[in-house]
């Protein structure tokens, strides 16, 4: 739980920065925003992972009945909920929590999102069953995950560095192979395998599974 702890700290401190960066990505995230849409209905209840500061659930949240987004950052909720006010969609809530931490019940929804986040998480495949858990048979778990694997080789020598001098959080390597293998052996089958960027090389693979 301490490393844990210390992740939740990392994020709360650098959380207004975040809030205030640019997406890099504009057309790429536009991409993958309609695509993550275009498969959830309107009786839908989801839960997005690693929420941030609340961006893409806001964005998404008015096509569904019900839309949960947790993060394991209190100040990053603080800023999702203030930036939903008080004309967010009816169906919205913000929420500190973890895929693993048992808060929902068994089957509780009927997608599950996470959007930059699984090579941020240090419990994958708990965090994988927990997700797993709480989806409906024959639910969505819908990803765009970071491989870092397939980025440049000096990445691996900076980020040590930089999280010893408290400037990176916690994150895996792995490949897109691997990333599918991981959701795989969590109980899921990969039904679509996207890539979605609009400039430069892109190592976000979007994947969406279903509940096997």
């Amino acid at each position: 739980m301490l490393d844990i702890a210390q992740d939740a700290r990392f994020w709360d401190r650098i959380a207004r920065k975040y809030a205030a960066d640019p997406i890099r990505d504009e057309g790429g995230y536009e991409r993958t925003l309609a695509r993550t849409q275009a498969l959830l209905a309107p009786g839908d209840h989801v839960l997005e992972f690693a929420c941030g500061t609340g961006t893409t659930a806001l964005r998404l949240a008015p096509s569904v009945a019900r839309y949960v987004a947790t993060d394991i950052s209190p100040e990053m909720i603080a800023i999702a909920r203030e930036k939903a006010g008080v004309g967010a969609a009816p169906g919205l809530e913000f929420a500190v929590g973890t895929p693993e931490d048992g808060v929902f019940p068994d089957e509780s929804f009927d997608a599950v999102l996470g959007f930059n986040a699984l090579h941020l998480i240090r419990t994958r495949a708990a965090s994988l069953a927990g997700l797993r858990r709480m989806l409906k048979p024959g639910g969505l778990l819908v990803t765009k995950t970071p491989c870092l694997s397939e980025m440049n080789p000096l990445i691996r020598l900076a980020v040590p560095l930089m999280q010893l001098i408290g400037k990176a959080p916690y994150v895996a390597f792995f490949s897109a192979g691997e990333l599918e293998r991981a959701i795989a052996e969590a109980g899921f089958t990969i039904i679509a395998r996207e890539r979605h960027a609009t400039k430069g090389r892109d190592v976000r693979p979007f994947l969406v599974a279903r509940k096997v």
